[in-house]
């Protein structure tokens, strides 16, 4: 990694080709750009799991630390590349006035004509549609789960703020449980009646996945707390029996439906870079996530 200090976008780009043109590959092959906007304690983490995602999706990577915003501007920055990065990298550190004007630093460095996507690894904005680094992104993605404090109510106002685009990893972390539910309804296509989730007392998956059954089923959906991890049980009620899924130890579910015996299922928590490398194979909007949302603000506003 080559350190810039007291440096400018022109130079952070200019780095970007002598760092090409030492490795031997003027043309990497990048096929987005990928900006993250992280605290200085959460950066290292969020680079990681940005670098074991690139390997699917070689990007440039600019990772962004927003410092205190009063004073002289400063720009520094790391750049680099290869080292397991699947294209181009830099950290950029941004002090003094210039933090108040962080896309004008971003936007000189994203590929031309090319997907932008943004994440916010923890604290992210409450409309990431307005903010200023999230406008330049057809991908916005947040996680609710992250959130220091009040993750529920973070999960609310995302979906409050939905605007094509917009995802959350609260949402990613359900697809292995929505695939197993829709399958488990194709196995015994019965009416259900109404169904349960059980899972940490907070949980925006939780949430999220009462609202998506409620949408899709049309039926009332409970909720109940356990110890976790996680989500830990779905069960939905038929004439013939409850369909089950339960998941006590986060690796290993049990499979229950009528009339038949039991049998194990895996369904392990997943990680940021799984769950990242997945919302970064698609880029175009996601309606039943915009469905879901939508439901989650309207049962939200009966409580």
């Amino acid at each position: 990694m080559i350190e810039l200090t007291d440096t400018n976008s022109a130079k952070i780009a200019a780095e970007f080709v002598r760092a090409r043109t030492r490795a031997g590959s003027p043309a990497m092959g990048m096929v987005m750009t990928l900006i993250i906007v992280a605290p200085e304690e959460d950066a290292a983490d969020a680079m990681l799991a940005a670098k074991r995602a690139s390997r699917e999706h070689p990007s440039r990577v600019l990772g962004v630390i927003l410092g205190d915003a009063r004073g002289a501007p400063h720009v520094h920055a790391q750049v680099g590349s290869g080292d397991g990065w699947g294209g181009e990298t830099a950290l950029i550190r941004l002090k003094g006035e210039v933090v108040k004007h962080a896309e004008s630093v971003v936007l000189p460095l994203l590929l031309p004509d090319s997907p932008v996507a943004i994440w916010w690894p923890t604290a992210s904005p409450a409309d990431p549609e307005s903010d200023p680094l999230g406008a330049l992104a057809q991908r916005r993605i947040t996680d609710s789960s992250a959130a220091s404090r009040g993750k529920s109510t973070a999960m609310i106002a995302q979906c409050r703020s939905y605007a094509p685009g917009n995802t959350d990893l609260s949402w990613t972390r359900l697809t292995p449980w929505r695939a197993l539910l829709a399958a488990s309804l194709d196995q015994h296509p019965l009416k259900v009646t109404g169904a349960t989730v059980t899972a940490e007392r907070v949980s925006p998956s939780a949430d999220l996945l009462v609202a998506w059954l409620a949408d899709r089923l049309k039926v009332e959906v409970r909720r109940r707390s356990s110890k976790g991890p996680g989500i830990t049980e779905v069960s939905m009620d038929t004439k013939e029996g409850p369909i089950r899924i339960s998941r006590a130890d986060g690796r290993l579910a049990t499979f229950t439906s009528p009339n038949r015996p039991d049998r194990p299922v895996a369904l392990k928590r997943r990680e940021v870079p799984a769950l990242l490398a997945e919302e970064l194979r698609r880029l175009d909007e996601d309606d039943v996530y915009a469905a879901t949302a939508a439901r989650l603000v309207k049962l939200g506003a009966k409580k």
